[in-house]
């Protein structure tokens, strides 16, 4: 049927994909209407256009904050939002249902970060001649040095990499174009690496990491911090918290918020408070240890 959700959403998909958003994105934005569809069948309700109501949205957004972390609420938010909006201009409903809906908004809270020891660990677990190895310790040293998220990691080109200025250009989301900088020991795992990287079977491709089956991918990338982890002793370890842990560290070691929001490509204040708010919880620490008011009386 014409007004089935799942038939309109796959044409919203081929418009997304036209407009030159990203894999993930459009993913994302999917399954922010696959889990409207499945809820409206869980409670006998049809799939379909009529259904797509302020209330029923509303209704779905409350009971998904009883079991989702408010992030995961908010994407799934913004995605059915994008798919109303499309569907307004596509002339499909009359009215935006979620015009005047107020997105939930993610509390801002302490996101784990990586000790010493664990990146010891992790340094020694990836630490070898083989090209595994000398792969996954620049992986893991640029990660730690830069920041960047998974699709900037294996977007990067080997043309984006000057290893005498010690920088790379990574594209981030809507494909905007930044720098990043490393240090000594990452260039150094750099050029180990792209010296292997020469002689391996996919070394025509353009991107800078390789596996056995050709470039790394985002998904790959995942997988492989799972397997680097493990050999670690830390578990469920993902690219992300390399993320978390250079927000923390810059922050922690004087790195001013500007500067950080332009080093790691953001463009809202809203995830710098939530990457930055566990090296402010440990500022606050420190400089309420520091006034030790009550050894003073």
């Amino acid at each position: 049927m014409a007004d089935h959700l799942q038939d309109l959403s796959a044409s919203f998909q081929r418009h997304l994909r036209a407009e030159g958003v990203s894999d993930r994105t459009v993913v994302l934005y999917n399954q922010a209407i696959k889990q409207f569809t499945a809820w409206l069948v869980e409670n006998d309700r049809e799939p379909v256009l009529e259904e797509l109501s302020r209330p029923a949205i509303r209704e779905w957004l409350a009971q998904l904050a009883d079991i989702r972390e408010a992030g995961t609420v908010r994407m799934r938010y913004r995605g059915l939002f994008r798919f109303c909006g499309w569907l307004l201009d596509e002339g499909e409903i009359a009215e935006h249902p979620m015009k005047t809906l107020t997105p939930p908004m993610p509390k801002a809270k302490p996101v784990p970060i990586l000790t010493d020891d664990e990146l010891t660990a992790l340094i020694k677990a990836v630490t070898g001649k083989t090209f595994d190895q000398r792969r996954d310790e620049a992986v893991v040293r640029l990660l730690l040095d830069c920041g960047i998220r998974v699709s900037e990691l294996c977007g990067l080109s080997v043309e984006d990499v000057d290893l005498d200025q010690a920088m790379a250009i990574v594209r981030g989301k809507g494909n905007k174009v930044r720098p990043i900088y490393f240090g000594a020991r990452t260039t150094a795992a750099l050029d180990r690496y792209k010296r292997l990287r020469a002689r391996h079977r996919w070394a025509h491709l353009d991107a800078l990491f390789l596996t056995q089956r050709g470039a790394m991918s985002p998904d790959g990338a995942r997988e492989r911090m799972k397997v680097i982890g493990a050999a670690a002793g830390i578990e469920n370890l993902h690219p992300h918290r390399f993320r978390h842990t250079f927000a923390h560290d810059y922050l922690m070691n004087g790195g001013q918020e500007r500067d950080l929001k332009r080093l790691a490509g953001w463009s809202s204040d809203v995830m710098l408070e939530r990457y930055g708010a566990s090296a402010a919880d440990a500022r606050a620490k420190a400089a309420a240890q520091r006034m030790k008011r009550g050894d003073r009386v």
